[in-house]
């Protein structure tokens, strides 16, 4: 079996730009929901038998009490920020597991589903599905890969070295040296792509980079000034890193069999309703009697 592990919350904002509004007779908008639901919908039509979705039920995580301005939900669109539960409502009753994050982040829950769903000799491959740079340490060979569903690229981990030039493994301590705008963190002035694989690639984790810049066995000339930066923030970094790193709960999935998908809910037909999406339940109805 393949398992297929979504980002929900970002195929919620990835429809919500990209599709145009809808507002049901009550007011309440569900462009993005719908568009959502049609996507996973999709993946079942497209032979999908085992999907999970995870969700930031709550935007900000544990990550935001340690550095407070990690990415949070000020500033998000009401009419955004109103479909988290909505779509997880929806999600569920279409049949769909759905992890909603509370103190975790979905990238976390992504990172345990697969984790679990990998140890399980069933299963020939997981595909997480999401563009999110710090998934990436998650893939495993090819066993483990991560699909940008828009760009329809897939990251195995020949990929993603090629990608950023270190191995998956060392993508938390990447991203800690170079920042991740989308969450927030800024990464280490004058440490850019090049300098962070060039130094990754030969150390691998930012624990394991020696002190004296003339250790480092890499052509940088601007060596002194990047291991002068390293040192002086070093515990800056390290919290970086820990931000970037996922938390591979594998007690989310304790049976890969719960993803597989046998359709929709009695109650479906009745969300779809709601957010004016009829035609929705029929499809989902009809897929669900063919399988």
């Amino acid at each position: 079996m393949r398992v297929f592990l979504v980002d929900g919350t970002y195929e919620l904002f990835r429809h919500y730009y990209g599709v145009p509004p809808h507002r049901t007779a009550e007011g309440a908008e569900v462009a993005a929901t719908r568009g959502v639901l049609w996507s996973m919908l999709r993946l079942v039509e497209q032979g999908v038998t085992h999907l999970g979705v995870a969700t930031d039920h709550v935007i900000e995580s544990f990550r935001n009490r340690r550095w407070p301005a990690y990415k949070s939900s000020a500033g998000l669109d009401p009419q955004l920020l109103g479909q988290f539960g909505l779509l997880e409502v929806a999600l569920e009753a279409m049949g769909v597991v759905v992890w909603p994050m509370v103190e975790l982040e979905a990238d976390d829950a992504l990172a345990g589903a697969a984790a679990a769903a990998a140890d399980d000799p069933r299963v020939e491959q997981v595909v997480i599905c999401t563009p999110d740079k710090d998934l990436g340490q998650c893939v495993r060979g090819g066993r483990v890969v991560q699909l940008d569903r828009r760009n329809r690229v897939v990251y195995d981990e020949a990929r993603v070295t090629a990608k950023f030039g270190v191995a998956p493994a060392s993508i938390p301590d990447y991203l800690a040296l170079v920042g991740d705008s989308a969450d927030g963190y800024p990464g280490l002035p004058g440490w850019g792509a090049r300098s962070a694989a060039a130094v990754l690639a030969r150390w691998g984790h930012l624990e394991d980079i020696p002190e004296r810049p003339a250790d480092w066995a890499v052509p940088l000339r601007n060596r002194p000034a990047l291991a002068a930066t390293l040192a002086a923030r070093r515990d800056e970094v390290l919290l970086f890193k820990d931000l970037a790193t996922l938390r591979a709960d594998r007690s989310l999935l304790p049976d890969v069999d719960a993803l597989r998908w046998s359709g929709p809910t009695e109650v479906f037909a009745e969300v779809c309703e709601r957010i004016d999406a009829r035609g929705l339940a029929a499809a989902a109805a009809r897929q669900a009697a063919g399988r």
